[in-house]
């Protein structure tokens, strides 16, 4: 009996914090959010939008670019993609781990070398991105996944959550980009790449 519950005591401790892991969601929309101008013309401004547990989505655009931060009252630093992108309304997908946020995933729309060299004026991104964001302190990017190009994309997505979230460091540590990337869709220049163990 007394070997039995050292083996549990064991198991409990070796279990991974991802099996304490749940989602919440939410959605918002820019149009309905309170939105304040930008000081230039190529400044579109920045909009605040709900979002969940004391955190609020804060969306900055800005020649054909934007970045998204969930502010608990820290602001985030700015963080894009270098291609034209945009993700003025959409699902965030919250990870919580004992209740609590410890990250975000949320769908972004990037362009593609494709949608540049075709393009003969404003287009939509083709590209679908989960970009996997930390919260507690000021939010920054943890990672990345090509939503178009592994079926299995959420669940990498909150692999990258699960693992990384409560150990990443902003600023010092670099984003991951886990799994296949459609060729012409380019990643931020600081991301690197953390391939599945099936494709190692």
């Amino acid at each position: 009996m007394k070997r039995f519950h050292l083996t549990a005591a064991l198991l409990a401790l070796t279990t991974p914090a991802s099996a304490q892991t749940s989602s919440a969601y939410t959605e918002f929309d820019s149009a309905t959010c309170r939105h304040a101008k930008g000081d230039a013309p190529e400044e579109y401004g920045t909009w605040t939008c709900p979002g969940s547990a004391g955190f609020k989505v804060i969306l900055s655009a800005g020649d054909q670019k934007m970045s998204v931060a969930f502010s608990d009252g820290k602001a985030g630093a700015w963080q894009t993609f270098p291609a034209t992108n945009d993700v003025y309304k959409g699902k965030v997908e919250w990870r919580l781990a004992g209740g609590r946020p410890i990250a975000t995933i949320l769908r972004w729309n990037v362009a593609t070398q494709a949608d540049i060299d075709k393009a003969t004026g404003p287009f939509t991104p083709s590209g679908r991105v989960l970009v996997v964001s930390r919260l507690g302190g000021p939010s920054c990017h943890i990672g990345y996944v090509d939503a178009r190009a592994n079926a299995d994309a959420n669940e990498l997505a909150r692999q990258i959550a699960d693992e990384s979230a409560r150990v990443f460091r902003c600023g010092v540590d670099k984003p991951v980009v886990r799994g296949a990337v459609t060729p012409g869709l380019a990643m931020p220049e600081n991301a690197g790449q953390k391939a599945r163990d099936s494709e190692k």
